[in-house]
């Protein structure tokens, strides 16, 4: 029997594939949309997994659900089988109307009646019918239906601008971008809660709110901008206005820049912002710059102000947050208050709105639109400080600005006793068979130069060996951060009684890894495109090779959460820094000893062990290395875990060749 995600195992919320019985660089735009269709050819239909905990006004809850709902409107798409899945138990059809979710067709579902792929991951989520392919998180899941509605049919182009310049918009996961993290989940966290609080305890505008208010005044920085801050400079100079944008009959009425009147000309920035959404050329109401513009330095030029949350231009950041202010704003003004600090968003609130397909979308998903007035702000009023943001919103920053060498820090650490301690190799001559395994088993496949294919079997010979001395039959092995699939195809191949997992953020590195098992025909394998922190199923082993940064702590988190033994090499040690979920120094014995700036210290040296580098420097940086991982090393065992950190074998291998294995009590 081949295990299908049709098959649903009882009511178990958190992923379990023991039930089941399992048989044993950079790519162009050309090759990107060959993987894309490719995939799409080979499967059938999709299913879009949306939770729903409530109804409140003309939004379902989580907003996650509203915002996916509000954008399959928006671009008219009807390709995927919508479910809804209840969070609460006493949930019946008629909870669900019809004009909630446009003219979709929606279906409701039990949380123990997802595929099993999907019941590891937090909705929404996409899987591919019949197949293995998931998809989790609002960005990821926003990104694909545009993605997929643009290669339905290819005239709408107007869609794939919305995922911006070179298609990156939200594209980079909440745990490294501070935007998307604002975006995915701090602004719709904080909107459910400011509905949901008490009146005594709502009186105050969310943080994050506020936050998205200042972002909306600093400057614009955009593509090829020097030419329109320079169209800007000569308008100033000559005191005029760009030229309106030249629109169809039926756009005119619709498309008229929020807060600006027909006599009123509109500002270069909206001219150029609405021209793009027609597909017209950027206005250009000065053929040529006067020389004294041409001369003028890049610096002394005019700033460009917002337009749309991301810049100049629509994207889907805009869709996102709409929803989201929309129920923030409505809630407000029920509750009588004053808007004055927000003059920002509401003036944004009011541009979006004239969007054409906007009203629309909002009309199917029964969003009545508020019209608010164009000045929010009253004379002379003093607009709320940014101060008023709390500390742990702003980057912290104040101590990551540094001079000096390691070793004081290093000196102060042998002073109480700490040196970097590297456990001796288990098995320092155990390799892989590379000559009788598949080509598409092996990491080079024409895709990298020979030498480096060699040192990536090199890497995978360690990894390998330290997760088959741990692996039992029917053991559940996730490979975090899994790029292109290196790790866990390996481990699929060479273990086909157990489960592996790849989870990895970036969708062609996926598809490129699900090509590879397709090709070797593994059945015993399974592909989510997530962030970290969407997964949260239950396994026996967690593998990653080079997870960059705070990604090996991430990595390591799930492992803690799950009581699940971990193997991972560690990667961009320069790139630690504290986040929302992570303090450094990381153990109790470093944090009695070291400031986060001497952790740092250590962080950025360990990054130096480039072979180009002078050896007597490698060396420092090898020893920097050790410590910061000895560091994470004792953090694991305060939660009860016995954790070695080992030198890959051999060390030219790879100049990061420090591995960690970690075994629950």
């Amino acid at each position: 029997m081949i295990f299908t995600t049709e098959l649903y195992l009882g009511c178990r919320v958190c992923l379990d594939f023991h039930a089941v019985k399992i048989y044993p660089n950079k790519i162009s735009c050309g090759k990107e949309l060959h993987l894309r269709k490719k995939m799409k050819d080979n499967v059938g239909e999709e299913h879009l997994y949306l939770a729903f905990s409530h109804q409140y006004r003309d939004s379902i809850f989580p907003l996650h659900t509203s915002i996916s709902l509000f954008l399959l409107s928006y671009c008219d798409c009807k390709l995927f089988k919508v479910f809804l899945v209840p969070t609460g138990e006493d949930v019946g059809d008629q909870c669900v109307t019809k004009n909630l979710a446009g003219d979709l067709e929606v279906h409701l579902i039990s949380r123990c009646q997802l595929p099993v792929v999907v019941q590891s991951c937090s909705l929404p989520a996409v899987v591919m019918k019949d197949d293995k392919f998931c998809r989790a998180g609002l960005s990821v899941v926003l990104r694909h239906i545009i993605q997929k509605t643009f290669e339905a049919d290819p005239s709408k182009k107007d869609l794939l601008e919305l995922l911006g310049f070179k298609k990156t918009c939200l594209k980079a996961c909440a745990e490294v971008s501070q935007w998307t993290r604002l975006c995915e989940i701090s602004i719709p966290l904080a909107v459910e809660r400011f509905l949901t609080a008490s009146p005594e305890n709502c009186q105050a505008i969310p943080p994050d709110i506020l936050l998205l208010e200042r972002k909306l005044g600093e400057p614009v920085r955009v593509h090829n901008d020097d030419k329109i801050r320079r169209q800007k400079l000569q308008q100033q100079k000559a005191g005029t206005k760009a030229a309106v944008p030249v629109l169809g009959e039926e756009a005119t009425e619709e498309l008229k820049p929020g807060g600006v009147h027909e006599h009123e000309p509109p500002s270069l920035e909206l001219s150029v912002a609405f021209s793009k959404l027609l597909a017209q050329e950027a206005p250009d109401a000065i053929t040529r710059e006067a020389p004294h513009i041409r001369r003028t330095k890049t610096s002394d030029l005019p700033l460009l102000d917002h337009v749309f949350a991301e810049g100049l231009y629509f994207t889907v950041a805009d869709l996102v947050l709409l929803p989201c202010i929309h129920q923030f704003l409505v809630s407000s003004k029920k509750q009588g208050k004053n808007l004055v600090n927000l003059p920002l968003i509401s003036s944004w609130y009011r541009r979006v709105q004239e969007v054409p397909g906007v009203k629309k979308a909002a009309g199917k998903c029964n969003m009545e639109l508020l019209q608010l007035p164009e000045l929010m702000s009253a004379p002379g009023e003093q607009l709320q400080d940014s101060a008023s943001v709390p500390d742990e919103l702003e980057e912290d920053n104040e101590e990551s600005h540094f001079i000096g060498g390691p070793r004081p820090t290093m000196t102060k650490l042998m002073e109480n006793g700490i040196e970097a301690k590297f456990s001796p190799h288990p098995c320092p001559n155990w390799t892989l068979d590379w000559t009788s395994l598949p080509s598409a088993v092996s990491p080079g496949e024409g895709k990298m130069s020979r030498d480096r294919a060699l040192r990536k079997q090199q890497q995978l010979n360690n990894l390998v060996a330290a997760v088959t001395k741990l692996a039992k039959p029917g053991d559940l092995i996730v490979d975090f951060c899994s790029g292109g699939g290196h790790v866990g195809i390996v481990l699929a191949y060479m273990m086909p009684s157990c489960q592996v997992v790849l989870i990895e953020n970036k969708e062609l590195s996926l598809i490129r890894a699900k090509d590879r098992s397709d090709e070797l025909g593994l059945n015993n394998i399974w592909f989510i495109q997530a962030n970290l922190d969407y997964f949260n199923g239950t396994f026996n082993i967690g593998v990653a090779l080079h997870a960059c940064g705070v990604a090996t702590d991430m990595v390591i988190e799930h492992c803690l959460r799950a009581r699940a033994a971990f193997v991972i090499s560690p990667c961009c040690y320069g790139f630690i820094q504290n986040t929302v979920k992570f303090k450094y120094p990381r153990s109790h014995q470093f944090k009695e000893i070291l400031s986060y700036k001497e952790h740092m210290i250590l962080c950025r040296f360990a990054d130096q062990t480039a072979v180009q580098l002078p050896p007597e420097r490698r060396l420092i940086g090898k020893q920097c290395m050790g410590l910061v991982d000895l560091d994470r090393a004792w953090a694991a065992e305060e939660h009860n875990y016995s954790v070695q950190v080992i030198s890959m074998e051999p060390e030219s291998c790879s100049p990061k060749n420090n591995m960690f294995v970690g075994i629950p009590a």
